[in-house]
């Protein structure tokens, strides 16, 4: 397989204009602003893009909405992971000559459009898993956790995700844009929330908002000329071992075990390179569980490397700095927010909650029941 690292950078990042509760606004009109946002954070307009991607609607749709005939179309949608394996395939999209420019999109209002949930009733979780009360991520998740528990230690597991939830508010509280910007926690507050569905409380849970998000992604010769730093793309993996959670070969342990070696492969570094970790948490299990896949420490050893606060800020392993889908916001499929803020970091653009100059930033995804994982390293010069 070729090597495309730096063969392909993200030029420019944005959320839409209002972010957390929303009333007013559809779907697509998170997509749109987030994309002219993104368009002119690059100096970019409508005009320069020639590839499309998103996940969650149609690109038909979006691309009628936005006013672009792009000549690259991708819909790959494998849950909250999909906007991370995006960029892997505009990287592969340019390189193949495809196109030039890939604007990539995310919009959901999924606190204020809220429905009951849907599907096809022959698929295998409403016949398998439903009944049975598997109804929901929380659920799903959690039956998860439980596993790790299980394996590992209930106190052991408990205290991780209680240093994963209040390390993440910490973050949140630095940044204006955060749902819980203005609500501290401290460890008592995160052991008295209220249960959602046994071992989560309330505050392993990721949060509920409106949002949208979009990033850029174009040529080195064209990313150059721009008027952002470039983010190139120096590697990355994707892909997923099952579906339904009941057919999850192993509940400690995700596709990350590969996608994440494939992208550090890929970029020639090794987990001590690593500046910034932006790593998905629709749930504190997930981030603790995807710690160890990806490699940064051993199967069972994820509560003492989160121990003390470690991933706070002030600590010596940053971790989502944005605050997180648990304290900055969630609006269904998280992964686009990632890399927005992994871009910011790098390109010094995050005020108060900004790194020391930060030069490589691992983003991993994770969608589904722990089913898909997409992973990509970005790096700037």
């Amino acid at each position: 397989m070729a090597n495309l690292s730096k063969s392909a950078a993200i030029v420019g990042v944005a959320e839409s204009d209002e972010i957390g509760r929303i009333e007013n606004k559809s779907n697509l009109q998170h997509h749109a602003e987030a994309a002219y946002n993104a368009l002119e954070d690059a100096g970019l307009s409508i005009k320069d893009v020639d590839g499309l991607m998103t996940a969650g609607t149609s690109t038909i749709n979006l691309g009628e909405y936005l006013g672009i005939q792009p000549t690259f179309t991708d819909t790959t949608a494998v849950g909250g992971s999909s906007f991370i394996i995006h960029i892997a395939h505009a990287l592969a999209a340019i390189n193949a000559g495809y196109c030039e420019t890939v604007l990539v999109t995310h919009g959901e209002a999924g606190r204020s459009a809220r429905s009951r949930a849907g599907g096809n009733a022959s698929d295998p979780g409403p016949q398998y898993e439903i009944p049975y009360g598997f109804i929901g991520a929380p659920i799903n998740y959690a039956m998860a956790a439980r596993r790790y528990m299980h394996e590992y230690g209930e106190d052991r597991t408990r205290q991780a995700m209680a240093e994963i939830a209040v390390s993440t508010r910490k973050w949140a509280n630095m940044n204006a844009k955060a749902y819980m910007h203005d609500q501290p926690m401290s460890f008592d507050e995160y052991h008295d929330s209220r249960w959602i569905s046994w071992p989560f409380h309330l505050f392993d849970c990721c949060l509920v908002t409106d949002a949208g998000g979009a990033y850029v992604v174009t040529t080195p010769e064209r990313a150059r000329d721009l008027k952002k730093k470039p983010v190139w793309v120096l590697g990355a993996g994707e892909g997923h071992d099952h579906g339904i959670l009941s057919q999850m070969p192993n509940m400690t342990s995700t596709w990350a075990r590969n996608s994440g070696p494939a992208a550090m492969k890929m970029a020639g570094v090794t987990h001590d390179d690593i500046d910034l970790a932006m790593i998905y948490d629709s749930f504190t299990y997930t981030v603790l569980v995807t710690l160890e896949s990806l490699g940064f420490c051993n199967p069972g050893e994820g509560p003492e490397f989160v121990a003390n606060q470690r991933t706070a800020p002030g600590g010596d392993f940053a971790l989502n700095t944005s605050g997180g889908g648990l304290s900055y916001t969630h609006s269904g499929m998280y992964g686009m927010f990632l890399v927005l803020e992994a871009v910011r970091q790098l390109r010094g653009e995050t005020g108060e909650r900004q790194l020391d100059s930060p030069k490589l930033s691992l983003v991993h995804g994770t969608g589904g029941s722990l089913s898909s994982t997409g992973t990509v390293i970005l790096g700037v010069d």
